[in-house]
């Protein structure tokens, strides 16, 4: 089988750390039988603890796994090693067995009903009734938060540090109620804000980028580009199909510079930033359900020439791969310094006020600790905080030498997602 992913690939794939050593540590042939590639997909059984062995398989154009063990890792230790023998050539191609057939056939099928249920929503969705019985709703659940921000401001933000969470979770569930969900989203996560230092001034902050947007949405004569971000906001989406119908195309060679899961009520996201050569910046989600597996197509170290659908906006940045043109490799992303970042960041915001987060991708940078923590100090002496779960790995990595951290840029802080170093190549944090 051709374009085989390289081992950087396969590893980038791996849940956590731990997965990709244990990953490697069965990547022995010794250890498998019925080793085999075809047909879009590899497969094998491996040789676990007990008397029956682990069947393991990967349909490759997704990518999707498959495997009999218990683990709760998608993908398992089994299908790394799989896909590890699979990149060093040690699968011959050949036709799959029954199990594996069945399983890409019941794939195939499971895909044409998604995409029938896609239809039907997206039709829903346009039918004029439909459409403003919704837009209604909305307005109501808008004017409805206009109220409410006015009434915490009236009342003044003393009270807000010993208010329950259902003083923002009764507003946001009647946002839900309003169908504007993404909204609903932005307060329900204002019950954090008072747990932070200098918190009245960062809650008052997000209650004038609330106002803000309910001002907008009631506004006339905004720009269409402003019209869909303020839209987007709300929660007011843009079927797929439109995207990729109508969306601006961008062709470049893409490199997947970092990859985040949030888990929020009964859904986990998985944000992953790409980064171009010609310097542009994309964000591609995907959605899955407690305990199901996210997208893995896009690995963290790789680089993809690809042509990129973008969402509507005032800055566009949410994007669905629509077109490959090739396999993923292994690549180091191009990076800026501290002051290059800092103008990126400030157009971007003067585009889309909302603006949370930014992919940032720093080259050459040093890494420093002090009193106040670990900081990304370039060339030119500029420096910005840094946040990791795991300071110690990425020190380890950078062993004082200069690196490329790459992660997402708040306006305070950059939460590191990975780095790479000329010799050590990419470490996921």
């Amino acid at each position: 089988m051709s374009d085989r992913w390289d081992r950087e690939h396969v590893l980038g794939l791996a849940p956590d750390a731990a997965s990709a050593k244990a990953g490697t540590g069965v990547a022995k042939p010794a250890k498998w039988s019925g080793l085999g590639c075809g047909a879009g997909a590899v497969w094998g059984e491996c040789q676990g603890s007990g008397k029956s062995a682990y069947r393991a398989a990967a349909d490759l154009g997704e990518p999707a796994f498959r495997c009999s063990c218990p683990s709760r890792k998608f993908p398992c230790k089994h299908v790394l090693g799989l896909l590890l023998l699979w990149s060093d050539g040690a699968a011959a191609a050949g036709e799959p067995p029954a199990w594996v057939a069945g399983w890409l056939a019941e794939r195939a099928e499971r895909a044409g009903r998604a995409q029938a249920r896609k239809a039907v929503t997206a039709a829903r969705a346009r039918d004029p009734k439909t459409a403003a019985a919704r837009e209604e709703q909305v307005a109501a659940g808008v004017a409805d938060l206009d109220r409410w921000l006015a009434d915490q401001v009236a009342h003044g933000l003393a009270q807000a540090e010993k208010a329950p969470y259902r003083l923002w979770d009764d507003a946001a569930r009647r946002l839900v109620d309003a169908k504007a969900g993404a909204l609903a989203g932005q307060v329900r996560a204002l019950a954090s804000v008072p747990r932070r230092p200098g918190w009245p001034g960062l809650l008052l902050e997000e209650y004038a980028l609330l106002r803000l947007l309910v001002r907008a949405h009631a506004a006339e004569g905004l720009s269409a580009p402003l019209r869909e971000t303020v839209r987007a906001r709300i929660g007011f989406t843009v079927v797929q199909e439109d995207v990729l119908a109508s969306g601006e195309r961008v062709r470049d060679r893409w490199c997947v510079v970092g990859s985040r899961d949030l888990a929020q009520e009964q859904l986990t996201t998985r944000r992953v930033w790409l980064r171009s050569r010609s310097g542009r910046s994309a964000l591609v989600l995907s959605f899955a359900a407690p305990g199901r597996p996210l997208d893995v197509s896009l690995a963290v170290g790789t680089e993809i020439d690809a042509e990129l659908a973008f969402y509507p906006g005032a800055r566009p940045l949410r994007a669905l791969v629509a077109e490959r043109h090739g396999p993923a490799v292994a690549a180091v992303p191009d990076g800026t310094g501290v002051a290059a970042l800092l103008d990126e960041f400030a157009a971007a915001v003067a585009a889309d006020p909302w603006l949370d987060r930014w992919p940032a991708v720093l080259a050459g940078v040093r890494l420093a600790r002090d009193g106040a923590g670990l900081w990304a100090v370039d060339a030119a002496g500029a420096a910005v905080p840094l946040r990791t779960g795991d300071p110690w790995r990425l020190l380890a990595v950078a062993g004082g030498d200069a690196v490329t951290v790459a992660g997402e840029w708040s306006g305070r802080r950059l939460r590191a997602l990975a780095g790479w170093h000329p010799e050590e190549g990419v470490v996921i944090l």
